[in-house]
């Protein structure tokens, strides 16, 4: 025999899935019904949220084919008091889901399959754009821009399509495993101090406590418990809250040789103060509804945008007009009023609100006030109107 010590040979290295990540806050009341319970909720709430921003965006970049009425005059305020609503809605709800299915990271192996690899791909982008959208609307609310270098209602509108595509993958995925889900009975164990139904009604008292303690900032009988809301509709100059005050636009309000200058297809006149008020005066009661979610009514007094439209030979119910505001630049310092609004009698440029002269951050000397506009297109410190009669 050899003296050689024998060296036993190495076993062959297997490659295995790593122990399973602790789950640290793990808990009983994960279950496939519940996540799809909060899913659902979600899914309309995404939903509410999608068609009424899209409204929004589509009544502030109007498209050629897009008729929006006058009336009812209240129509506006309470579709973009349900989208503001209905997103801060979302923050209980998204959390508690997101809860509800993070466990799922640590799944291995991480990727199955091609479709699998997909599906968690569209997760994420789900998951990000979700996010995204929920805490740029909070801060959009409370009006902090500083966190977000782009321009808001931009990035908004653009991702808001993001989530609805990935949602749509989602649902598409996940739809025979909800249904099962919610068709069979959920079995608790009678030990546990919080159960699944305690668990959504607590999301749920969350959820409806946002929105009663915010959505006084739109609904006025309950501005009183409007606690959380960044903005009461009774704070401001005249009791109407402003958004931009005249110093922060740069105009001067007191220029003594400020006239009101319309052009028209049958000329031009230039109308001062004096001149203005002595043209016949109305008043009507209309929301300041602001995209932010808030609104206000004041009684606005002043001269009929169709009286103007007149003057210079144009036919008010044919007429489309765009409206200049003395500001000299601005995303919004200038916006369009279709017919619907032109001939209707309660589309004023406003002299007087609550009786009294516009305050500078109201728009003195004289603003656009229509129904059922976007404040953003209650356009102040007007200085121009141009008149295009359809063709």
């Amino acid at each position: 025999m050899s003296g050689r010590p024998v060296v036993p040979r190495r076993p062959a290295r297997r490659w295995s899935a790593p122990p399973a990540a602790p789950d640290r806050f793990g808990s009983p009341l994960r279950s496939t019904r519940l996540t799809s319970q909060l899913g659902v909720a979600l899914g309309v709430a995404f939903a509410v949220c999608f068609l009424t921003g899209l409204l929004s965006h589509l009544i502030q970049h109007p498209p050629g084919w897009l008729r929006w009425p006058a009336r009812p005059v209240g129509l506006y305020r309470f579709t973009q008091g349900l989208h503001v609503a209905t997103g801060l809605a979302t923050v209980p709800l998204l959390g508690a889901k997101l809860w509800s299915v993070y466990h799922h990271l640590f799944r291995w192996p991480p990727v199955r399959s091609v479709a699998h690899a997909l599906e968690r791909a569209s997760v994420g982008v789900l998951v990000a754009a979700a996010l995204f959208e929920v805490v740029g609307g909070v801060l959009n609310v409370a009006r902090w821009y500083a966190p977000m270098p782009f321009f808001f209602t931009a990035g908004h509108y653009r991702v808001a399509w993001l989530v609805v595509g990935a949602l749509l993958v989602h649902i598409g995925v996940q739809l025979p495993a909800v249904r099962a889900a919610l068709a069979r009975p959920d079995v608790e164990s009678p030990q546990e101090r919080l159960s699944r139904r305690g668990l959504l009604a607590g999301v749920a008292a969350a959820a409806g406590l946002i929105t009663l303690t915010t959505v006084g900032q739109t609904v006025r009988p309950l501005s009183g418990l409007a606690v959380l809301a960044p903005r009461r509709p009774d704070v401001g100059p005249q009791g109407l809250p402003v958004n931009r005050t005249a110093r922060r636009a740069g105009v001067d309000v007191g220029d003594p040789a400020y006239r009101l200058v319309v052009d028209g297809p049958g000329g031009r006149v230039a109308l001062d103060l004096a001149a203005l008020h002595a043209l016949p005066q109305h008043t009507a009661d209309l929301p300041i509804a602001c995209v932010e979610g808030w609104s206000a009514t004041g009684r606005w007094t002043g001269v009929r945008l169709r009286d103007l439209v007149a003057l210079v030979g144009a036919d008010p119910d044919r007429a489309s007009v765009r409206v200049e505001s003395l500001e000299a630049a601005g995303r919004y310092r200038a916006s369009t009023v279709g017919p619907a609004h032109v001939g209707d009698p309660a589309t004023l440029i406003a002299l007087r609100l609550g009786g009294e002269p516009l305050h500078a951050d109201h728009g003195y000397p004289a603003r656009l006030i229509a129904p059922n506009r976007p404040g953003v297109l209650q356009t102040k410190w007007v200085g121009r109107i141009v008149v295009r009669e359809a063709g």
